[in-house]
């Protein structure tokens, strides 16, 4: 029984294995969250014969309580609400437009920085594995799920070496698939659960993402 991994390489190898059944689709497309989504969502994508392209998420906090979510941003230029927290406080449009705009240039920048000049991939229609290292609370990853329904994703897997088991159960109402190659009941933090769970840098995301993408037969 797995207890740890050895670090994200190891974790998307045993990730990929349990994917195994969308090897070689043609439909396939695999997006990590960066950062440290990405060197798991690399192994994942090389192991099943796959593109890999990144998906930023980026949460509107509300302004004054930073850590309460009005809903999130995301690649593609797609917005998330928070519909309870939305209503129940009453906040006005332009606050979330505001919020909003100063969240896109940073969700812009991250995108420049890791793709490197390397065009989103089209997700339309296709059936997307979103990667991360490891799912805690599960909001950032819920927030992409919706994303990519608004992008007309055919079907989504999520995938992580490591998903809380509450949230587990909740990504799975949402998702057409979740897998993971632990689901612990208890769960403290995503990097318990690696023996090296070091910062994963904007350059490494880049190299990952530019090794994958020259592994790819070019379309004519």
């Amino acid at each position: 029984m797995k207890t740890q991994f050895l670090n994200r390489t190891e974790a998307g190898q045993i990730l990929a294995e349990n994917l195994s059944s969308y090897a070689n689709r043609e439909d396939l497309v695999v997006l990590a969250l960066p950062r440290g989504g990405v060197p798991v969502a690399a192994e994942v994508a090389k192991g099943l014969n796959a593109p890999l392209d990144v998906f930023v998420v980026r949460k509107l906090g509300l302004p004054g309580h930073p850590e309460l979510a009005m809903g999130a941003i995301a690649s593609g230029g797609v917005r998330v609400f928070n519909g309870e927290v939305v209503n129940a406080l009453r906040i006005p449009d332009e606050v979330i437009d505001a919020v909003s705009a100063e969240e896109l240039i940073e969700l812009q920048r991250r995108e420049r920085a890791y793709r490197a000049g390397l065009p989103p991939l089209d997700l339309e229609g296709k059936t997307v594995i979103v990667v991360d290292d490891g799912v805690a609370t599960g909001s950032t990853m819920l927030a992409a799920v919706s994303a990519l329904r608004q992008l007309n994703a055919g079907r989504i897997v999520v995938a992580a070496p490591v998903i809380a088991a509450s949230s587990y159960r909740e990504i799975e109402r949402k998702a057409d698939e979740v897998a993971a190659v632990m689901v612990p009941e208890s769960f403290y933090a995503v990097g318990q659960w690696y023996e090296d769970f070091g910062q994963t840098s904007d350059e490494e995301v880049r190299d990952l993402l530019a090794q994958v993408a020259r592994r790819q037969p070019v379309e004519a």
